[in-house]
């Protein structure tokens, strides 16, 4: 996801993993890697200085903890200060009032209003609303109301327009009527952006926040324009009062600038990331997570998440006990790979292993996976469970039945070795638990 920045910050831990002790010396060069990781990734200059000052500090000021090498402490260092720029923890969102207002903005083509819907979408789910209503104010973009109408009927709920109207302060008006007359519990609203900033796009934003007095006001950034993106982040702030930022298109090659620059620079915290075009692809930001990222270090955090609303505790314990005592099967396997595939793309979820950074993700062709569960379910039952040696007149039975390859059942069976081997290494149950703070299932 965050490509260069992690590949360098990656071999900045390599070089430091033998270091026996932490100098002068080796701390100043591995400050001034850090610096230029961070501006190559386009952060903001300012916020560069700030963490790379606050990390020289740390590592020369802390006392060594002997049973950590310095070079895990260099990295700890960064990774809190990381974590401390980006916000610290995960931020709320206000959904109080009657009924909640939340009213996005951001610059044309930011993804302004298909993240209206992922947001509606997200926060009915998680259960902080009951009937939302998504409103469209975007009046300047021709194709904007359809577009928002065509997300609402996606995603079951209702979108309010006034045809003919021009004005997006009398829609806002009327929008607040229609929701105290079909009992809708939370607004959110879709505004007009520009190319650029302009005086009648902000002085349209300001109008439209005065007549609805939201309790969330949402910057909507593109993680790929970088440092841009946050200097539009600060105009749109100091003009309308934003209440936080959701960066879009972190699933590309984004650069991470935006994410590690936005809260430093606008005081305002990063409450949600897209990371796919799929209207479920939106998450809560959470810094630790973000800082993880960038250390190459995994998404455990998120991983868990979507853990959590696919597998129950009881199956969760029953698969790890199957790991760890070296019963883990074909059959275990195919539950796997379909429960796995509900939870979103396959090459996104390995992505979070930590460890998984030395994995060719960009070989993996998820249509294997077609394959895979085919070539299990022309197996028998003993085949499934490992009573029997997949032999070779087995091998080509199970081929037959599958409509696929030898070659293709060879790489299961090697795959399949493989798989055995990683899930081992993985953080046990309880392990997870610490770093979560608490239980996995509450």
């Amino acid at each position: 996801m965050l490509g260069v920045l992690t590949e360098k910050m990656q071999g900045l831990i390599s070089k430091l993993v033998g270091k026996k002790k932490l100098t002068d010396e080796n701390i100043a060069e591995a400050v001034t890697e850090v610096r230029l990781a961070l501006l190559d990734a386009d952060v903001n200059y300012t916020v560069v200085k700030t963490l790379v000052k606050r990390v020289k500090e740390k590592a020369v000021g802390d006392i060594l903890i002997k049973s950590v090498s310095p070079g895990q402490q260099f990295i700890k260092i960064v990774h809190d200060e990381l974590v401390a720029l980006m916000g610290g923890a995960e931020a709320t969102v206000n959904v109080e009032g009657n009924p909640a207002i939340v009213m996005l903005c951001g610059l044309q083509g930011c993804g302004k209003t298909t993240h209206c819907a992922k947001l509606a979408k997200f926060l009915k789910k998680k259960g902080d609303c009951k009937n939302p209503l998504l409103v469209a104010c975007d009046l300047q973009r021709p194709a904007a109301i359809k577009q928002l109408q065509t997300l609402g009927e996606q995603i079951g709920v209702p979108v309010f327009t006034v045809p003919n109207e021009k004005d997006p302060v009398k829609v806002a008006q009327q929008a607040l009527i229609e929701a105290k007359k079909g009992h809708h519990d939370l607004l959110i609203v879709d505004t007009a952006g520009r190319l650029h900033i302009d005086e009648e796009l902000m002085t349209q934003l300001e109008r439209v926040r005065d007549v609805l007095d939201p309790k969330e006001i949402l910057f909507v950034a593109n993680a790929a324009t970088g440092q841009d993106a946050v200097k539009v982040a600060a105009d749109f702030n100091a003009r309308v009062a934003v209440t936080g930022t959701i960066l879009t298109m972190l699933d590309g090659s984004s650069r991470g600038g935006a994410a590690i620059s936005i809260k430093e620079v606008t005081g305002k915290p990063l409450k949600f990331e897209g990371i796919g075009e799929k209207l479920d692809d939106l998450q809560i930001f959470n810094p630790m997570s973000m800082a993880d990222r960038v250390l190459g270090m995994g998404d455990t955090i998120n991983l868990v998440k979507k853990a959590q609303e696919h597998i129950s505790e009881e199956d969760a314990k029953n698969l790890e006990k199957k790991i760890r005592t070296a019963t883990f099967t074909y059959d275990d396997y195919l539950s796997q790979i379909q429960m796995i595939k509900k939870m979103g793309s396959l090459k996104s979820l390995f992505s979070m292993f930590p460890g998984a950074g030395g994995l060719k993700l960009d070989e993996f062709d998820e249509k294997e996976f077609f394959k895979v569960e085919a070539l299990i379910q022309s197996m028998t039952p003993d085949e499934r469970f490992e009573k029997v040696e997949l032999s070779v007149p087995r091998r080509k039975r199970i081929v037959a039945g599958s409509g696929t390859s030898i070659d293709d059942i060879n790489r299961l069976v090697k795959s399949f070795k493989q798989a055995k081997q990683f899930f081992k290494k993985l953080p046990n149950m309880k392990t997870l638990e610490k770093m979560m703070g608490g239980s996995l299932w509450r």
